[in-house]
Protein backbone atom coordinates (compact mmCIF):
# COMPACT_ATOMS: atom_id res chain seq x y z
CA UNK A 1 0.00 0.00 0.00
CA UNK A 2 2.79 3.05 0.70
CA UNK A 3 4.55 1.98 -2.74
CA UNK A 4 0.66 2.42 -4.23
CA UNK A 5 0.30 6.11 -1.92
CA UNK A 6 3.47 7.24 -3.43
CA UNK A 7 2.99 6.44 -7.00
CA UNK A 8 -0.51 8.01 -6.44
CA UNK A 9 -0.67 11.78 -8.00
CA UNK A 10 -4.28 13.39 -7.28
CA UNK A 11 -3.78 16.31 -9.71
CA UNK A 12 -3.01 13.25 -12.47
CA UNK A 13 -5.72 11.84 -11.99
CA UNK A 14 -8.13 15.06 -12.48
CA UNK A 15 -6.38 15.86 -15.48
CA UNK A 16 -6.79 12.42 -17.41
CA UNK A 17 -10.06 12.68 -17.19
CA UNK A 18 -12.04 13.14 -20.73
CA UNK A 19 -14.97 15.38 -19.37
CA UNK A 20 -16.68 17.66 -22.64
CA UNK A 21 -19.64 18.62 -23.45
CA UNK A 22 -22.23 16.43 -25.56
CA UNK A 23 -21.34 19.32 -28.56
CA UNK A 24 -18.30 19.30 -28.24
CA UNK A 25 -17.36 22.10 -25.80
CA UNK A 26 -14.16 21.94 -23.11
CA UNK A 27 -16.59 22.18 -20.20
CA UNK A 28 -19.13 19.60 -19.61
CA UNK A 29 -22.54 21.39 -20.42
CA UNK A 30 -25.01 21.81 -17.10
CA UNK A 31 -27.65 19.69 -17.21
CA UNK A 32 -30.40 21.66 -15.66
CA UNK A 33 -33.40 19.32 -15.73
CA UNK A 34 -35.09 17.60 -12.64
CA UNK A 35 -36.46 14.59 -14.41
CA UNK A 36 -35.31 12.80 -17.34
CA UNK A 37 -37.55 11.04 -20.34
CA UNK A 38 -37.27 7.30 -21.41
CA UNK A 39 -37.95 5.92 -24.85
CA UNK A 40 -38.98 3.44 -23.53
CA UNK A 41 -41.38 2.01 -20.06
CA UNK A 42 -39.31 -0.99 -19.91
CA UNK A 43 -36.45 1.35 -19.31
CA UNK A 44 -37.95 3.44 -16.90
CA UNK A 45 -38.54 0.26 -14.89
CA UNK A 46 -35.53 -1.10 -15.03
CA UNK A 47 -33.60 2.26 -13.78
CA UNK A 48 -36.10 2.58 -10.64
CA UNK A 49 -35.50 -1.42 -9.77
CA UNK A 50 -31.32 -0.55 -10.17
CA UNK A 51 -31.14 -3.32 -13.63
CA UNK A 52 -30.57 -0.54 -15.99
CA UNK A 53 -27.14 1.74 -14.80
CA UNK A 54 -26.86 3.85 -17.61
CA UNK A 55 -29.78 6.34 -17.57
CA UNK A 56 -30.75 9.22 -15.65
CA UNK A 57 -34.12 8.92 -13.93
CA UNK A 58 -34.42 11.51 -11.50
CA UNK A 59 -31.75 14.77 -10.47
CA UNK A 60 -32.34 13.53 -6.80
CA UNK A 61 -30.24 10.06 -7.53
CA UNK A 62 -28.44 11.35 -10.50
CA UNK A 63 -27.78 14.32 -12.63
CA UNK A 64 -25.23 14.21 -15.26
CA UNK A 65 -23.72 17.46 -13.96
CA UNK A 66 -23.23 15.80 -10.35
CA UNK A 67 -22.17 12.52 -12.42
CA UNK A 68 -19.31 14.45 -14.05
CA UNK A 69 -18.31 16.34 -9.93
CA UNK A 70 -18.45 12.53 -8.62
CA UNK A 71 -16.03 11.01 -11.27
CA UNK A 72 -14.00 13.73 -10.59
CA UNK A 73 -13.89 13.59 -6.83
CA UNK A 74 -13.46 9.79 -7.09
CA UNK A 75 -10.31 9.93 -9.43
CA UNK A 76 -8.60 12.50 -7.10
CA UNK A 77 -9.26 10.47 -3.97
CA UNK A 78 -8.81 7.13 -6.31
CA UNK A 79 -12.09 5.53 -5.02
CA UNK A 80 -14.21 3.50 -7.24
CA UNK A 81 -16.94 6.19 -6.85
CA UNK A 82 -18.64 9.17 -5.24
CA UNK A 83 -21.68 11.31 -5.07
CA UNK A 84 -22.04 14.88 -4.13
CA UNK A 85 -24.67 16.30 -1.62
CA UNK A 86 -25.98 19.67 -0.64
CA UNK A 87 -23.27 20.54 2.09
CA UNK A 88 -20.77 18.80 3.81
CA UNK A 89 -22.77 17.89 6.76
CA UNK A 90 -25.17 16.63 4.20
CA UNK A 91 -22.11 14.02 3.33
CA UNK A 92 -21.12 12.99 7.02
CA UNK A 93 -24.44 12.81 8.36
CA UNK A 94 -25.82 10.94 5.07
CA UNK A 95 -22.63 8.46 5.35
CA UNK A 96 -23.25 7.63 8.59
CA UNK A 97 -26.68 7.28 8.85
CA UNK A 98 -26.07 4.23 5.92
CA UNK A 99 -24.18 2.21 7.89
CA UNK A 100 -25.67 2.79 11.19
CA UNK A 101 -28.90 1.23 12.56
CA UNK A 102 -30.18 1.86 16.07
CA UNK A 103 -28.62 -0.52 18.58
CA UNK A 104 -25.32 0.58 16.80
CA UNK A 105 -21.95 2.45 18.66
CA UNK A 106 -19.63 5.05 16.78
CA UNK A 107 -16.11 5.24 18.31
CA UNK A 108 -15.17 8.80 16.95
CA UNK A 109 -12.13 11.71 17.54
CA UNK A 110 -12.92 13.99 20.43
CA UNK A 111 -11.35 17.17 18.44
CA UNK A 112 -13.36 17.44 15.09
CA UNK A 113 -15.63 20.14 13.50
CA UNK A 114 -18.41 21.46 15.67
CA UNK A 115 -21.02 20.62 13.47
CA UNK A 116 -20.11 16.96 13.24
CA UNK A 117 -19.30 16.77 17.23
CA UNK A 118 -23.04 18.19 17.65
CA UNK A 119 -24.24 15.52 15.17
CA UNK A 120 -22.57 12.62 16.94
CA UNK A 121 -22.80 13.84 20.31
CA UNK A 122 -26.27 15.12 20.34
CA UNK A 123 -28.47 13.78 17.20
CA UNK A 124 -27.60 10.55 17.27
CA UNK A 125 -28.90 9.21 20.45
CA UNK A 126 -32.21 10.10 19.08
CA UNK A 127 -31.90 6.87 17.21
CA UNK A 128 -30.70 4.89 20.02
CA UNK A 129 -27.33 5.02 18.38
CA UNK A 130 -24.21 6.00 20.39
CA UNK A 131 -20.57 7.47 20.03
CA UNK A 132 -17.86 6.86 22.13
CA UNK A 133 -15.04 9.93 21.75
CA UNK A 134 -11.39 9.30 22.03
CA UNK A 135 -8.08 10.99 21.70
CA UNK A 136 -7.65 9.48 17.68
CA UNK A 137 -3.85 10.06 18.67
CA UNK A 138 -4.27 7.74 21.13
CA UNK A 139 -4.19 4.42 19.38
CA UNK A 140 -4.71 1.92 22.47
CA UNK A 141 -7.61 4.07 23.66
CA UNK A 142 -9.13 4.19 20.08
CA UNK A 143 -8.68 -0.05 20.18
CA UNK A 144 -9.89 -0.10 23.46
CA UNK A 145 -13.55 2.07 22.77
CA UNK A 146 -14.44 -0.60 19.73
CA UNK A 147 -17.75 -2.39 20.88
CA UNK A 148 -19.29 -5.52 19.75
CA UNK A 149 -22.04 -3.04 18.09
CA UNK A 150 -19.36 -0.81 17.05
CA UNK A 151 -19.71 0.31 12.90
CA UNK A 152 -17.21 2.86 12.38
CA UNK A 153 -14.30 5.06 13.64
CA UNK A 154 -15.07 8.51 12.30
CA UNK A 155 -12.09 10.77 12.61
CA UNK A 156 -10.83 13.86 10.42
CA UNK A 157 -7.33 13.99 8.50
CA UNK A 158 -6.01 16.77 10.59
CA UNK A 159 -8.44 17.61 13.44
CA UNK A 160 -10.48 21.02 13.60
CA UNK A 161 -9.08 23.39 15.50
CA UNK A 162 -6.23 21.53 16.76
CA UNK A 163 -4.69 20.53 14.02
CA UNK A 164 -3.67 17.00 15.02
CA UNK A 165 -3.00 14.29 12.33
CA UNK A 166 -5.01 10.84 12.51
CA UNK A 167 -2.50 7.87 12.09
CA UNK A 168 -5.07 6.27 9.12
CA UNK A 169 -2.88 3.46 8.17
CA UNK A 170 -2.71 2.24 11.84
CA UNK A 171 -6.63 3.34 12.27
CA UNK A 172 -7.40 1.30 9.26
CA UNK A 173 -5.40 -1.55 10.23
CA UNK A 174 -8.06 -1.80 13.53
CA UNK A 175 -11.22 -1.14 11.53
CA UNK A 176 -10.05 -4.10 9.45
CA UNK A 177 -9.48 -6.57 12.44
CA UNK A 178 -12.68 -5.48 13.99
CA UNK A 179 -14.77 -5.49 10.60
CA UNK A 180 -15.82 -1.97 10.72
CA UNK A 181 -15.68 1.07 8.61
CA UNK A 182 -13.11 3.86 8.97
CA UNK A 183 -14.41 7.02 7.65
CA UNK A 184 -12.01 10.21 7.03
CA UNK A 185 -12.97 13.47 6.79
CA UNK A 186 -10.17 15.24 4.23
CA UNK A 187 -11.69 18.27 4.40
CA UNK A 188 -8.12 20.47 5.79
CA UNK A 189 -5.81 18.05 3.55
CA UNK A 190 -7.27 17.56 -0.44
CA UNK A 191 -4.59 16.49 -2.54
CA UNK A 192 -1.72 16.29 0.19
CA UNK A 193 -3.44 13.29 2.35
CA UNK A 194 -5.32 10.15 0.09
CA UNK A 195 -7.06 8.61 2.91
CA UNK A 196 -8.43 6.05 0.32
CA UNK A 197 -4.91 4.95 -0.48
CA UNK A 198 -4.22 4.92 2.85
CA UNK A 199 -6.67 2.31 4.17
CA UNK A 200 -9.88 4.46 4.74
CA UNK A 201 -13.02 3.05 3.86
CA UNK A 202 -14.68 5.74 3.12
CA UNK A 203 -14.19 9.42 2.50
CA UNK A 204 -16.40 12.85 3.28
CA UNK A 205 -15.26 16.28 2.23
CA UNK A 206 -17.24 19.63 2.91
CA UNK A 207 -16.41 21.29 -0.99
CA UNK A 208 -17.41 24.45 0.18
CA UNK A 209 -13.56 24.67 1.48
CA UNK A 210 -10.51 23.84 -0.20
CA UNK A 211 -12.11 21.92 -3.16
CA UNK A 212 -14.46 25.18 -4.42
CA UNK A 213 -11.98 27.80 -2.82
CA UNK A 214 -14.51 30.55 -4.13
CA UNK A 215 -16.84 30.52 -1.05
CA UNK A 216 -19.41 30.97 -3.17
CA UNK A 217 -21.38 27.71 -2.88
CA UNK A 218 -21.88 25.27 0.15
CA UNK A 219 -21.09 21.23 -1.21
CA UNK A 220 -20.29 17.76 0.29
CA UNK A 221 -18.84 14.87 -1.07
CA UNK A 222 -18.52 11.04 -0.19
CA UNK A 223 -16.30 8.57 -1.72
CA UNK A 224 -15.48 4.71 -1.75
CA UNK A 225 -16.84 1.89 -3.24
CA UNK A 226 -19.26 1.72 -5.90
CA UNK A 227 -21.53 -0.83 -3.76
CA UNK A 228 -21.41 1.53 -1.15
CA UNK A 229 -22.17 4.92 -3.26
CA UNK A 230 -25.11 2.72 -4.92
CA UNK A 231 -26.72 2.29 -1.52
CA UNK A 232 -26.87 5.71 -0.60
CA UNK A 233 -29.25 6.12 -3.65
CA UNK A 234 -30.73 3.19 -3.68
CA UNK A 235 -34.52 4.13 -4.47
CA UNK A 236 -36.10 2.20 -1.73
CA UNK A 237 -33.38 2.61 0.97
CA UNK A 238 -30.77 4.80 0.42
CA UNK A 239 -29.90 7.17 3.10
CA UNK A 240 -28.96 10.08 0.13
CA UNK A 241 -32.24 9.04 -2.04
CA UNK A 242 -34.75 9.43 0.70
CA UNK A 243 -33.42 12.35 2.52
CA UNK A 244 -32.40 14.00 -0.27
CA UNK A 245 -29.88 16.36 -0.12
CA UNK A 246 -28.90 16.88 -3.77
CA UNK A 247 -26.25 19.60 -5.06
CA UNK A 248 -27.65 21.81 -7.54
CA UNK A 249 -26.07 21.34 -11.16
CA UNK A 250 -24.88 24.60 -11.81
CA UNK A 251 -22.89 24.62 -8.04
CA UNK A 252 -21.58 21.06 -9.55
CA UNK A 253 -20.43 22.92 -12.97
CA UNK A 254 -19.01 25.72 -11.15
CA UNK A 255 -16.96 23.69 -8.47
CA UNK A 256 -15.89 21.01 -10.77
CA UNK A 257 -14.18 24.10 -13.10
CA UNK A 258 -12.48 25.28 -9.43
CA UNK A 259 -11.21 21.35 -8.82
CA UNK A 260 -8.90 21.64 -11.75
CA UNK A 261 -6.82 24.45 -9.81
CA UNK A 262 -6.85 22.56 -7.01
CA UNK A 263 -3.15 21.56 -6.80
CA UNK A 264 -1.78 24.89 -7.46
CA UNK A 265 -4.06 26.40 -4.86
CA UNK A 266 -2.92 23.90 -2.17
CA UNK A 267 0.57 24.69 -2.79
CA UNK A 268 0.36 28.43 -2.21
CA UNK A 269 -1.66 27.57 1.14
CA UNK A 270 1.19 25.59 2.14
CA UNK A 271 3.80 27.71 1.30
CA UNK A 272 2.29 31.02 2.91
CA UNK A 273 0.87 28.63 6.38
CA UNK A 274 4.37 27.63 6.26
CA UNK A 275 6.31 30.94 6.22
CA UNK A 276 3.63 32.67 8.83
CA UNK A 277 4.17 29.76 11.31
CA UNK A 278 7.46 29.93 11.03
CA UNK A 279 7.31 33.49 11.46
CA UNK A 280 5.07 33.75 14.62
CA UNK A 281 6.79 30.85 16.06
CA UNK A 282 10.28 33.22 15.80
CA UNK A 283 7.81 36.27 17.60
CA UNK A 284 7.18 33.48 20.79
CA UNK A 285 3.64 32.90 20.39
CA UNK A 286 2.53 29.58 20.93
CA UNK A 287 1.68 28.31 17.27
CA UNK A 288 0.56 24.96 16.25
CA UNK A 289 1.22 23.63 12.60
CA UNK A 290 1.78 20.51 11.26
CA UNK A 291 4.63 21.69 9.06
CA UNK A 292 6.83 22.56 12.13
CA UNK A 293 8.76 20.20 13.49
CA UNK A 294 7.64 21.05 17.24
CA UNK A 295 4.07 19.39 16.28
CA UNK A 296 3.52 15.77 17.76
CA UNK A 297 2.55 14.45 14.55
CA UNK A 298 4.86 15.98 12.39
CA UNK A 299 6.99 12.51 11.79
CA UNK A 300 3.70 10.91 11.18
CA UNK A 301 2.47 13.71 8.81
CA UNK A 302 5.69 13.49 6.85
CA UNK A 303 5.17 9.46 6.27
CA UNK A 304 1.14 9.50 4.47
CA UNK A 305 1.46 13.13 2.91
CA UNK A 306 2.25 14.03 -0.91
CA UNK A 307 5.11 16.34 0.33
CA UNK A 308 4.79 18.11 -3.41
CA UNK A 309 1.49 19.49 -1.67
CA UNK A 310 2.98 21.10 1.48
CA UNK A 311 1.70 20.63 5.05
CA UNK A 312 -1.66 22.56 4.80
CA UNK A 313 -3.10 25.76 5.06
CA UNK A 314 -4.41 26.16 8.49
CA UNK A 315 -2.34 27.09 11.50
CA UNK A 316 -3.20 28.04 15.12
CA UNK A 317 -1.82 30.58 17.47
CA UNK A 318 -3.15 30.86 21.62
CA UNK A 319 -3.64 33.94 22.34
CA UNK A 320 -4.77 33.04 26.34
CA UNK A 321 -7.92 34.45 26.44
CA UNK A 322 -11.05 35.00 24.58
CA UNK A 323 -11.09 38.63 24.54
CA UNK A 324 -7.14 39.14 23.62
CA UNK A 325 -8.22 36.73 20.76
CA UNK A 326 -11.36 39.02 19.65
CA UNK A 327 -9.32 41.72 19.91
CA UNK A 328 -6.24 41.25 17.93
CA UNK A 329 -9.01 39.38 15.46
CA UNK A 330 -10.78 43.09 14.79
CA UNK A 331 -7.17 44.57 14.64
CA UNK A 332 -5.96 42.17 11.90
CA UNK A 333 -9.35 42.91 10.03
CA UNK A 334 -8.55 46.61 10.32
CA UNK A 335 -5.48 46.13 9.24
CA UNK A 336 -6.23 43.96 5.89
CA UNK A 337 -4.58 40.61 6.92
CA UNK A 338 -8.00 38.92 5.94
CA UNK A 339 -11.32 38.49 7.12
CA UNK A 340 -13.10 37.36 11.08
CA UNK A 341 -15.05 34.88 9.78
CA UNK A 342 -16.00 30.93 10.07
CA UNK A 343 -14.98 28.58 7.34
CA UNK A 344 -11.85 28.21 5.22
CA UNK A 345 -9.81 27.10 1.82
CA UNK A 346 -10.75 30.67 0.77
CA UNK A 347 -8.67 33.01 -1.09
CA UNK A 348 -8.18 35.66 1.45
CA UNK A 349 -6.91 34.59 4.73
CA UNK A 350 -10.14 33.77 7.40
CA UNK A 351 -9.41 33.96 11.09
CA UNK A 352 -11.66 32.84 14.28
CA UNK A 353 -11.50 31.82 17.89
CA UNK A 354 -12.97 28.09 17.31
CA UNK A 355 -14.17 27.29 21.19
CA UNK A 356 -16.55 30.85 20.51
CA UNK A 357 -17.46 29.68 16.84
CA UNK A 358 -17.13 26.53 14.78
CA UNK A 359 -15.96 24.59 17.76
CA UNK A 360 -18.58 26.28 20.30
CA UNK A 361 -21.08 23.25 20.28
CA UNK A 362 -18.28 21.55 22.23
CA UNK A 363 -18.71 22.24 25.75
CA UNK A 364 -16.13 24.06 27.73
CA UNK A 365 -14.96 21.45 29.48
CA UNK A 366 -14.76 18.95 26.88
CA UNK A 367 -12.38 22.06 25.49
CA UNK A 368 -10.56 22.19 28.12
CA UNK A 369 -10.09 18.41 28.11
CA UNK A 370 -8.91 18.48 24.66
CA UNK A 371 -6.49 20.88 24.86
CA UNK A 372 -8.33 23.72 23.32
CA UNK A 373 -7.34 27.35 24.79
CA UNK A 374 -10.12 30.10 24.98
CA UNK A 375 -7.85 32.27 23.26
CA UNK A 376 -7.08 29.79 20.35
CA UNK A 377 -7.29 31.48 16.61
CA UNK A 378 -7.30 29.47 13.79
CA UNK A 379 -6.16 31.10 10.56
CA UNK A 380 -6.92 29.40 7.02
CA UNK A 381 -3.93 31.14 5.47
CA UNK A 382 -4.95 32.53 1.46
CA UNK A 383 -3.34 32.84 -1.57
CA UNK A 384 -1.57 35.97 -0.69
CA UNK A 385 1.36 36.54 -3.05
CA UNK A 386 3.49 38.26 -0.70
CA UNK A 387 3.21 36.63 2.67
CA UNK A 388 5.83 38.69 4.14
CA UNK A 389 3.97 41.53 3.67
CA UNK A 390 1.01 39.79 5.62
CA UNK A 391 3.25 38.66 8.31
CA UNK A 392 4.40 42.10 8.65
CA UNK A 393 0.96 43.37 9.16
CA UNK A 394 0.67 40.69 12.11
CA UNK A 395 3.24 41.44 13.82
CA UNK A 396 1.83 45.30 13.90
CA UNK A 397 -1.34 43.89 15.30
CA UNK A 398 0.15 41.53 17.85
CA UNK A 399 2.44 45.16 19.17
CA UNK A 400 -0.94 47.02 19.28
CA UNK A 401 -2.74 44.45 21.54
CA UNK A 402 0.36 44.26 23.06
CA UNK A 403 0.91 40.48 22.68
CA UNK A 404 4.33 41.42 21.49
Amino acid sequence: MKTEKMNFNPANQIQDLEQFGEFGGVNPAITDSATFTFMQAKTMLETFTGEEKGCFLYSRHWNPSNKFLADAMAAMEGTEAAWVTASGMGAITNAIMQICNSGDHIVASRTIYGGSYAFLKNYLPKFNITVTFVDITNIERVTNAIQENTKIIYTESMTNPLLQISDIPTLAEIANRAGIQLMVDNTFTPMIISPAKLGAHIVVYSMTKFINGKNDCVAGAICGTTEFISSLIDVNNGTSMLLGPVLDPLRSSSILKNLHTLHIRMKQHSSNAMYLAQFLQKTGLKVIYPGLPEHPQHELFKSIMSKKYGFGGLIAIDVNTADEAGNLMELMEKAGVGYLAVSLGYFKTLFSNSGKSTSSEVPENEQKEMGMSDGLIRFSVGLDDDIERTAQKIEACLKAANLL
